[in-house]
């Protein structure tokens, strides 16, 4: 039976927390920052908990 490979996007994008949780980076922070204001790039900086109904797909990808 042969190795079961995690999926390379998942791997970059998610983190386990040391409670079993998964942690992610908001989007739209990457490019066009000029038309967004000071605070909504303040706020989409900090990472935040994947939501408990994503929770089981994202764990798949990973293959925990």
């Amino acid at each position: 039976m042969p190795k079961v490979k995690t999926k390379g996007s998942a791997k970059k994008r998610f983190k386990l927390t040391g409670t079993g949780k998964i942690k992610r980076k908001h989007a739209f922070k990457s490019h066009i920052l000029t038309k967004k204001e000071t605070k909504q790039k303040r706020n989409l900086t900090h990472s935040t908990l994947v939501h408990k109904s994503d929770e089981k797909n994202i764990k798949n990808l990973l293959n925990i």
